[in-house]
């Protein structure tokens, strides 16, 4: 018995259910007239901003790493010289390789520095950054704001003795750029290939930004990487140097002290003194000069394996790949959401007039 009264109260929820889908068929298809108005009204809003909206210029940059340990017989050479006790100054560590590389073009250092790189817009140069607020018409409304009209980013300028205001709107700039115009990344994980995407509504602005990071951050990352090679490789040229000095100056104490002791009588050897202490010091430097010698040659080896450590692909050319918003995509978009949002306004207003209807 129990079953069958289940069963019927399930029927009857289901034609309940069936029921109230009809009833607010019938209600909306009633208000067709209002619904289509709402679409046609979003479907003009959708063109006409299809219509005023710039389009998005893309530049695209790609590149490849060097892989350290692809260098075959010269990394086996440069450990064999390590096994002897030569320090040849490699290893300049993993901290900057693969996602770490990604997040470094993204970091804020290296945009602001990039940001106040010089280029040429219309004959004259500026930086970056200024291009950036001439191009958002950020300078047409500091004109009547004594507190930003006369500040400027010049090219190259120290970061050191940017103002307080100035260091705002730079990093306001970095922020829509790392948000809105900047991407970094591998486009396939089993592809070793990085690529850079920098997108803006001013075509030259993604040229140069584009082209500008990479150089930036390519130099930081070989300096970096490179930096212990070449201190080491500086520091056993100065070594080396120095003990040429020191060895020409002992070939010439020899030979001053031979004249000393040209004709001297044999009986007295203690003439002969500076000349054997002069030859010794001769032997002592040749080695040690033959030594630095080979060492500096390696440092020299290993700072040409550090660098390059980026090498570029595919760089951005104009004409860049121009996005814009459809005049079709604006239309139906904006036709449907104008048409949902009207929907939801119909189907709500009725509730609440039941609820109003129930009280």
């Amino acid at each position: 018995m129990m079953e069958k009264d289940l069963i019927e109260s399930d029927e009857i929820s289901l034609k309940e259910l069936v029921q109230k889908i009809k009833e607010w068929y019938y209600y909306l298809l009633s208000r067709w007239k209002v619904i289509m108005l709402a679409g046609i009204i979003g479907a003009s809003i959708g063109l006409l901003y299809s219509l005023t909206s710039k389009p998005i210029y893309t530049a695209t940059l790609t590149f490849a790493l060097e892989d350290e340990k692809s260098a075959g017989g010269l990394g086996g050479a440069l450990g064999l010289a390590s096994s002897f006790g030569i320090d040849v100054g490699g290893g300049g560590g993993g901290m900057f390789s693969g996602s770490n590389l990604t997040e470094l073009f993204k970091s804020r250092t290296m945009v602001e520095q990039t940001l106040l790189s010089p280029v040429v817009v219309n004959g004259k140069e500026i930086s970056l950054a200024e291009m950036y607020i001439e191009g958002n018409g950020w300078r047409d409304q500091w004109n009547d704001d004594p507190k930003f009209k006369d500040i400027k980013f010049l090219p190259q300028k120290d970061r050191k003795h940017f103002t307080r205001a100035q260091d705002s709107i730079l990093g306001v700039i970095y922020q829509d750029v790392y948000k809105n115009a900047l991407s970094v990344g591998q486009k396939d994980k089993k592809i070793s290939i990085i690529s850079m995407d920098v997108s803006s509504n001013d075509e030259l602005f993604s040229l140069f930004l584009c082209r500008a990071l990479a150089k930036q951050v390519g130099q930081f990352y070989i300096d970096t990487k490179s930096k212990k090679a070449r201190v080491n490789m500086e520091i056993l040229e100065r070594q080396v140097d120095s003990v040429r000095s020191e060895l020409n100056s002992a070939i010439t104490g020899v030979a001053v002290a031979n004249d000393n002791t040209f004709n001297l009588n044999p009986a007295l050897n203690i003439r002969r003194t500076p000349s054997a202490r002069r030859q010794v010091d001769v032997q002592a430097n040749t080695a040690i000069l033959t030594e630095l010698v080979k060492q500096s040659e390696l440092a020299k080896v290993t700072l040409r394996k550090e660098t390059p450590l980026i090498q570029v692909i595919d760089r951005p050319i104009l004409p860049l790949a121009k996005e814009r918003f459809g005049k079709a995509k604006g239309i139906i978009l904006g036709g449907l959401l104008a048409g949902f949002i009207i929907v939801f306004f119909l189907i709500l207003k009725k509730i609440l007039k039941e609820l109003q209807m129930k009280d």
